[in-house]
């Protein structure tokens, strides 16, 4: 199975400044990060971000900020219970027809549709803490969920490769921004393929 450009959304997940210098390859993550945030704007691809008590550990690296439609301060270290399904998932509709026509018991509820795109993309940092618990919640939630290993960071290595293996294990698919970059584009005569080869290279 490959991702589908149009059933994704991109989640970056607490790349902020008094924590990135702390953990093992930080840099190259946030790379990464911003390499998948401008391919997501290039190829119309929803990208939102979360920070983890900001007054504290600073804001997201602001290029990374201005790729986001929203970044959303948190306190839990899953972004699920501070309301990012909120912006993943499109807004309950009320039900249709003149319902107050109808006795309760014959109108339809109200209830929230199918994500219109239920495909998670998701890097972060730290990814054994908010990136795990994150993840884990929006399979909970029944969202296909790919984390991007090389947009991942920890203070250590094996924090980071021990959340690898629990979230292969609960179902997400682990991925490269590489890997993430050519299967949205599909193919060398895309009309964003330069464009996107551009930002890898």
């Amino acid at each position: 199975m490959l991702l589908d450009v149009l059933d994704s959304q991109l989640v970056l997940v607490d790349y902020q400044s008094r924590l990135m210098p702390a953990l093992h390859e930080g840099p190259q993550a946030l790379a990464n990060a911003l390499r998948l945030a401008q391919t997501a704007e290039l190829l119309h691809v929803p990208v939102w971000g979360t920070e983890q008590n900001p007054e504290k550990l600073g804001a997201n690296a602001p290029e990374l900020r201005a790729l986001c439609r929203k970044t959303m301060p948190k306190m839990h270290f899953s972004a699920v219970a501070d309301g990012l399904l909120d912006c993943l998932r499109p807004p309950v509709r009320p039900a249709g027809g003149n319902a107050r026509s109808l006795p309760k018991h014959l109108q339809k509820p109200a209830t929230a549709p199918a994500p219109e795109r239920g495909t998670i993309v998701i890097g972060g940092c730290e990814a054994h803490v908010c990136l795990l618990q994150t993840a884990l919640e929006l399979i909970e939630q029944e969202m296909d969920v790919w984390v991007v290993t090389d947009a991942c960071a920890s203070r250590t290595e094996r924090n980071r490769d021990a959340a690898f293996d629990r979230l292969a294990g609960a179902g997400a698919e682990l991925v490269t921004t590489e890997m993430v970059v050519f299967e949205w584009l599909r193919t060398a005569e895309h009309t964003s393929f330069r464009q996107a080869q551009s930002l890898i290279k």
